[in-house]
């Protein structure tokens, strides 16, 4: 399945640019740690919901089972506490085949104190024989540029969505059919063409019991209506309209566009945590946080380029984004946005780079790796005043006198003899 997705990409081309793309989560299982100065998420150990508490929606495809496990408890900012370092890892079109990388990744989160976002395309979970129930906007019924599934990849997809939320992961939506660029593609469709597509997306996934003929399975543990508070558009096209669309269905968040490493801000009532430019090693110009990105400004549309290149490739990549990493966690502390593709683009390089990156940065001291909900919630969870002030920081930029001065209660002093600082006696 994931090796039938295909991206397209759109450059954006600046002093420092990037291609800038579409495109197409893990567990935890114990506390994220808790540096000095941090206040992030605090992974609490919870037991599963009791059997009690399962209710079946619908067909039975979803269920409401509580309160979603290892889910933690936003915490404000105390008056000069220094924020904690945020990464967050997505996946666009989260699905299950046989590369297994799903359920990899699963396992490299937990096994390094993270949990991540999966934006899962609806027609993943809808039967090839059954194509005709997608209505794609501005297409013919049955059309997708990614396929559909089969029985054993829907089976494999939701087992791996159930235990990834179990986990205290995000599912969000990549949507369904992945359509880009001129002729029907999203960045030509309405408000109320989105409002269609997001409905298709979450019917698949509530139904997919009745669309399978699978109806002894296990559901879904989450009511999708709840749960899905945010997406990743094909393409990085349509925002605009996406996000009007999103805001009146109740979603927090939009991750589609291109950013520099700032706090986010929230455009159209939805936060802008959308991915970010990073230092790209060999390279005047500044790299987009996505496998697929790197991918074309190394081998073009080539997707298994020069073998020889592979591990250099693949180095550039994660080299890339601990650069970015370094620059946050050392400077201005902006939430790191990195996206991905369950894909084994030039020989699986990229994973393996991801796969670095996990391991690096998620267990340092006042890191806190986690999915957007969790990221959203936080920044929910703070003053106003305090975030504004944060987005006063530029790249890199840390606090000139440091974080207790910068983030106190009250202004600092002013040093003497300076202006406005108190006259000395004689």
């Amino acid at each position: 399945m994931a090796a039938t997705q295909r991206i397209a990409a759109g450059a954006v081309i600046a002093a420092v640019v990037a291609v800038s793309l579409a495109g197409c989560a893990t567990g935890t299982d114990g506390s994220q740690g808790s540096g000095e100065g941090a206040s992030g998420p605090r992974k609490v150990k919870q037991a599963p919901a009791p059997k009690s508490a399962v209710r079946l929606i619908g067909d039975g495809s979803t269920a409401f089972t509580g309160a979603q496990p290892y889910l933690p408890r936003a915490e404000r900012l105390k008056p000069g506490q220094k924020p904690p370092q945020f990464v967050v890892f997505s996946w666009d079109g989260a699905g299950e085949d046989s590369q297994r990388l799903f359920s990899h990744f699963r396992k490299v989160a937990k096994d390094n104190n993270a949990t991540m976002t999966y934006f899962l395309s609806g027609v993943y979970l809808l039967p090839e024989e059954k194509r005709d129930l997608y209505r794609p906007p501005q297409h013919s019924p049955g059309r997708s540029d990614i396929g559909f599934n089969d029985a054993q990849g829907i089976a494999d997809t939701v087992k791996q969505l159930r235990l990834a939320w179990q986990e205290g992961n995000e599912v969000g939506t990549h949507f369904n059919g992945h359509f880009c660029g001129a002729s029907g593609g999203v960045g030509e469709w309405s408000v109320e063409e989105w409002k269609d597509e997001i409905s298709q997306a979450k019917q698949f996934v509530k139904t997919w019991k009745t669309n399978t003929g699978m109806s002894k399975a296990a559901p879904l543990p989450f009511d999708y209506d709840k749960e899905l508070i945010g997406a990743r558009t094909p393409c990085l096209e349509g925002q605009e309209n996406f996000r009007k669309a999103g805001r009146e269905l109740g979603f927090r968040y939009d991750t589609s566009g291109v950013n520099n490493q700032v706090w986010p801000g929230k455009k159209d009532g939805l936060w802008d945590l959308s991915m970010q430019l990073v230092p790209f090693p060999g390279h005047t110009f500044e790299q987009l946080t996505m496998d697929y990105n790197f991918m074309v400004n190394q081998s073009g549309t080539a997707t298994q380029g020069d073998p020889a290149k592979h591990a250099l490739w693949g180095d550039q990549m994660r080299d890339a984004l601990l650069s970015g990493f370094r620059r946050a966690y050392d400077g201005n502390r902006a939430p790191l946005i990195i996206g991905n593709h369950f894909e084994s683009w030039n020989g699986g390089t990229y994973m393996r780079a991801v796969e670095e990156v996990v391991e690096n940065v998620c267990t340092k001291e006042e890191v806190r790796c986690v999915s957007f909900r969790q990221l959203a919630d936080w920044l929910d969870a703070q003053d106003p005043q305090t975030l504004a002030k944060l987005r006063t920081l530029g790249i890199g930029q840390a606090p000139q006198q440091g974080w207790t001065s910068f983030l106190s209660a009250r202004p600092a002093p002013a040093p003497k003899g300076v202006p406005g600082a108190p006259a000395v006696k004689q």
